[in-house]
């Protein structure tokens, strides 16, 4: 199997040697012989029409989910598709893998984004508006994406079966900037409050200081991380993991206790409540 190196990572070449268009491949044959539409599939699978296609593609790499759908719908492959699946992990990069599936199965979370709220602390309101100042994007698509938000804090914060130990430093200016309306950010500050108190979670504010992780936000789940940027990210394993966990620690030392950043997040929640932005307010009294 051919490998390239690129940045320092292990990456597979593209083309039939690579093992996620394979698996794509492979799903694509079954369909077709079958005389299936994505739309026929999508529905004996119960995955989504659109990451069905992308998967065929080889543009996103499958997952435990849709490989044991793939072997229920196409009993005449006795079981390969998971058995792909299993066997690729040994052999296939931790970053051609889906991160929703390294998220759910965490058991431990560090989460930084710099500037705004996390997706996974964002109210419904906040994310609406939040999604919506992206350009270009269609209302069926900001919808399909916020569904998307909300259920991943489901998925991940709230599962039933041992949920993850999560820590959360939230960016002060987060806290300022507003996203939406005043009233949206009355929201968001009482759904930090309530996120902030459940026993699985810790909650910190970090200050508005010098600190090393302005270029992008992070989530580290156990030995992987996901790191976004301005147009996509990508999942990092091994001295990168390390890397961010230093980095994480030093952003954390910098913040305020647990209880200060609860005690902020009410303080602004009653602030922004009264509709008038807390940097108004600020800037009012400076030029009193």
């Amino acid at each position: 199997m051919s490998v390239i190196q690129v940045c320092g990572k292990i990456s597979f070449m593209t083309g039939k040697s690579n093992p996620v268009s394979h698996f794509g491949r492979q799903v694509k044959k079954e369909r077709l012989a079958r005389g299936w539409g994505l739309v026929e599939l999508s529905r004996r699978t119960g995955i989504d029409a659109g990451h069905l296609s992308r998967i065929e593609n080889g543009k996103r790499p499958p997952t435990e989910t849709v490989a044991k759908a793939c072997d229920r719908v196409f009993p005449e492959r006795k079981g390969y598709f998971a058995e792909y699946y299993e066997e690729s992990k040994s052999w296939v990069p931790v970053f051609f893998r889906d991160w929703p599936e390294i998220e759910d199965k965490a058991a431990v979370l560090r989460v930084w984004m710099t500037g705004v709220v996390h997706g996974l602390l964002q109210a419904e309101g906040y994310a609406h508006a939040l999604l919506a100042t992206a350009p270009g994007v269609t209302g069926e698509t900001m919808e399909r994406r916020l569904k998307s938000r909300m259920e991943r804090q489901r998925r991940v914060l709230l599962r039933e079966q041992d949920p993850p130990l999560a820590f959360f430093v939230v960016d002060e200016i987060a806290l300022y900037r507003e996203v939406g309306s005043a009233q949206v950010m009355a929201e968001q500050m009482r759904h930090l409050t309530a996120v902030a108190a459940m026993p699985n979670v810790t909650l910190q504010v970090l200050p508005a200081v010098a600190h090393p992780a302005t270029a992008s936000g992070f989530v580290i789940a156990d030995d992987s991380a996901w790191c976004e940027h301005v147009v996509s990210g990508g999942v990092y394993e091994a001295d990168y993991v390390s890397t961010l966990t230093r980095m994480f620690d030093s952003l954390r030392a910098e913040s305020y206790r647990a209880s200060e950043s609860v005690a902020m997040t009410e303080r602004l929640g009653k602030a922004w409540a009264s509709g008038v932005s807390p940097l108004t307010v600020l800037r009012t009294g400076l030029t009193a």
